[in-house]
């Protein structure tokens, strides 16, 4: 069974899949050892470790090339972040070749305007819903057996029922599992599951938008999928921030929890957002 059939196998099942975030070698060893199911390559994690922000800095190459490590690695199936498919309809239909090649089982594709950013961070922007439904469409009739995620932002830039609208709209197009970005509360999600007819995938990042809900009400309200992208990448900062200081006495220790901006900013995010704000007009 090859790794769409094994996810198509778990989606059909009763059970939560709980995939955690991947992006190197190390985190997909772990990931492999410990016994999940699933595991989830992590735009944000891959630019971090090119210490870069998630803002859409990296190419279809570089993911491209990433998700191949891992899906080496790991004996789950993969579902692995494609940003906005990296430019127009032709784009993603080559990042669908590209990662399929690679042997991913899914891959996500997301409504944002390109540059995209980190769904936890402020600023975002949404193409018009037509417009992702021309990449969606064409991402859809390039794959082979690979499954599609499809990812609306829509919630931060429209409100809750205009992301429910899209996310209704790009399941009706034949998207295989729908993800909306960062509800902000239990009511949001279980008006999201209760008006999407379709597999869900709900994103947990450490000090993010999204209030974490048991596994068992998960499964109650039928979300599907559980990705958890900062589980390795968030929560070694402090870990390692700690470590270090102890070999320099005069070191001043981080906090015991890393919210997504000071995650990223760590990589330069605050320098990045002002580069992008002079040159394309976008709010930081």
């Amino acid at each position: 069974m090859n790794a769409p059939e094994r996810l198509r196998e778990l989606l059909a099942g009763n059970q939560l899949i709980v995939a955690p975030g991947v992006f190197d070698g190390i985190s997909a060893a772990l990931v492999a050892k410990l016994g999940f199911t699933a595991a989830y390559m992590t735009g944000a994690g891959v630019s971090a470790s090119y210490g870069l922000p998630d803002i859409g800095l990296l190419t279809l190459t570089e993911m491209a090339d990433r998700a191949r490590l891992l899906a080496g690695l790991l004996d789950v199936p993969l579902i692995a972040d494609a940003d906005t498919g990296y430019g127009s309809p032709i784009n993603a239909v080559r990042a669908v070749r590209a990662y399929e090649r690679a042997g991913v089982a899914a891959i996500q594709l997301e409504d944002q305007v390109f540059p995209k950013r980190c769904g936890h961070l402020a600023g975002k922007g949404v193409v018009d819903s037509e417009t992702f439904a021309l990449t969606l469409g064409a991402a859809l009739d390039a794959r082979e057996e690979m499954l599609i995620v499809a990812r609306t932002d829509a919630l931060a830039v429209h409100g809750l029922d205009e992301a429910i609208a899209r996310a209704v709209r790009y399941a009706e197009l034949g998207a295989d599992v729908i993800f909306v970005e960062a509800p902000g509360s239990e009511q949001e999600i279980e008006r999201i599951a209760a008006e999407i007819d379709a597999p869900l995938l709900l994103n947990y990042v450490p000090g993010g938008r999204t209030p974490q809900l048991p596994p068992a009400r998960l499964t109650e309200l039928g979300i599907k999928i559980a990705i958890h992208p900062g589980a390795v990448m968030m929560t070694m900062i402090p870990a390692a921030v700690q470590s270090l200081a102890a070999l320099r006495p005069e070191a001043t220790a981080g906090e015991s929890e890393v919210s997504p901006e000071a995650f990223f900013d760590l990589f330069g995010l605050s320098e990045w957002m002002e580069l992008g704000q002079r040159y394309d007009g976008r709010e930081t």
